[in-house]
């Protein structure tokens, strides 16, 4: 498989989006169809819009297409995005690469050496000082992912943001980073990142150019190992105000600014969708 560009991109908050992430912003009469793309206990959970998926569609087709998520690969094997399935998906932050669905043993491996050789505290120690320190006022579940990295769902209107703050000063000095996503916080290996999983895939495809999205700042070091990036107008990137030189800073929101960035990666490969087809006619 050979592809001059490669286009790797987050999901959640990026691509796909909850009921609750939508941010539409206009009179319901106004509203763009939506698609959707994953369902979970037999509800809809995760929404495109119809131009997004058209646009979607294409950029799949020419094999340029690899999803990079925090997602464990069950997590990620509910979403169920248009156009054929990408040859290569990135899950677990970059602790799996998927080759036609499958996990490749090899990368696994390579990545549970680095964190074990890298890291300073194990996954249990971490997941204790979350579990032992958090308050069940605003801790819901706690949970771990791929025995590489933890995540806690929390209320997020009662979560003490210097919490998050003291666990990422500890985290930090033992080689883990936390992000903060709506209601979930991260703990995660340093040595666990989309961009190094993304890397192999380039070497793999043997690509010339990286496309990448993202908004959260489990993204940053994918974006800033494009060629050139993208970040919407809302999550932990926006609302640090984190940017770079060639990473194009929306100010749209919510599911518009998937579709912009859909439309970006499309334009980027040549995809042309008519009218009629992405839901406008």
């Amino acid at each position: 498989m050979n592809v001059k560009i490669l286009i790797a991109s987050d999901l959640d908050r990026t691509l796909i989006y909850s009921a609750a992430a939508l941010r539409l912003g206009v009179p319901d009469a106004r509203a763009p169809r939506l698609l959707c793309v994953e369902v979970y206990e037999g509800k809809p959970l995760s929404y495109l819009t119809e131009t997004a998926a058209a646009l979607l569609d294409g950029v799949a087709r020419t094999g340029a297409f690899v999803p990079a998520t925090t997602r464990t690969r069950e997590q990620y094997g509910r979403v169920r995005l248009p156009g054929p399935v990408p040859r290569f998906a990135v899950c677990a932050n970059g602790g799996e690469i998927l080759v036609d669905g499958e996990p490749d043993t090899g990368w696994r491996r390579r990545v549970r050496r680095a964190v074990a050789d890298e890291c300073g505290a194990t996954l249990d120690e971490v997941l204790d000082r979350v579990t032992r320190t958090a308050d069940p006022a605003w801790l819901l579940r706690a949970r771990t992912a791929e025995d590489l990295f933890a995540y806690l769902v929390v209320d997020r209107e009662r979560l003490p943001l210097v919490w998050v703050k003291e666990l990422t000063e500890w985290a930090d000095e033992r080689g883990w980073a936390v992000s903060l996503q709506g209601r979930k916080v991260y703990a995660v290996p340093r040595p666990v990142t989309k961009s190094a999983a993304v890397a192999e895939v380039v070497r793999r495809t043997g690509a010339e150019r990286l496309l990448t999205a993202g908004d959260s700042l489990l993204d940053a070091d994918l974006l800033l190992a494009a060629d050139h990036g993208w970040r919407p107008g809302h999550g932990e990137l926006a609302d640090s105000g984190w940017t770079a030189p060639h990473v194009t800073a929306l100010t749209t929101a919510g599911v518009a600014a998937g579709e912009e960035i859909v439309r970006a990666f499309a334009e980027a490969v040549d995809v042309v969708v008519d009218a009629a087809a992405d839901g406008r006619g």
